[in-house]
């Protein structure tokens, strides 16, 4: 039996649950399409200059946003991409294929902090700007290098510019055993990029935090 009580009992919950999102702003400045993928979250086809806002909920973890490039799908959503493709799908529900550029979040950790970065462990397809746009946290972090252009040929692919853990799969890039340390190509992605991840152990000067109930922007082509 509903109470006179109950309506107001769960939009109280509600409210209460939704306090705490996080409303991610994508925006495409790229001068060419790009396919925007989010785990949790789907895909979205962006021409340049298109936005598209996700309300992500408070608690997620293990989160994504990437850029999928040469994608072609058909009316009912399946296809595939040179980077980043997701399952030959538009609506992402599992991670992308390398290479591609990599805005990673989880949302209300510990002592309420949301933990963001950049990373390259699974390489670059696109430049990217990931950053936040409320509750006073300012510092943003911006991957806009020419890694595409100065890749190293021994990581270079269609479309992007792959880790050397997707070549070469070692534990000396891949960092299995949980041992591993900064090579001579992950110096390269830092170098360009010294905000971002640049192989799976590179912690200290990649991981960024904000107090929960935080917003976010992720640019492509910033």
């Amino acid at each position: 039996m509903i109470t006179p009580s109950m309506p107001f009992f769960f939009l109280i919950a509600l409210c209460f649950t939704s306090a705490y999102a996080a409303r991610f702003d994508i925006t495409n400045r790229c001068p060419y399409t790009v396919w925007a993928a989010a785990v949790p979250g789907g895909g979205r086809m962006l021409n340049s200059g298109q936005s598209w806002a996700l309300d992500v909920a408070a608690g997620t973890k293990g989160a994504r946003i990437w850029a999928r490039t040469g994608c072609s799908f058909d009316g009912s959503g399946r296809g595939g991409c040179t980077t980043g493709d997701c399952g030959g799908v538009l609506e992402c529900t599992a991670y992308g294929r390398p290479p591609n550029t990599l805005a990673e979040y989880a949302l209300n950790q510990f002592n309420n902090l949301d933990f963001f970065d950049i990373s390259l462990v699974d390489g670059f397809n696109v430049p990217m700007e990931f950053s936040p746009t409320s509750n006073g946290c300012s510092r943003g972090i911006t991957c806009n290098a020419d890694i595409n252009g100065q890749c190293p040929s021994e990581l270079k692919t269609d479309g992007g510019c792959n880790n050397p853990c997707t070549v070469f799969k070692t534990d000396e890039y891949c960092c299995n055993s949980g041992s591993c340390s900064a090579t001579t190509f992950s110096k390269f992605f830092k170098d360009r990029c010294p905000d971002a991840y640049s192989y799976p152990k590179d912690d200290q000067t990649s991981t960024f935090t904000c107090n929960g109930g935080t917003n976010y922007k992720v640019v492509f082509c910033p």
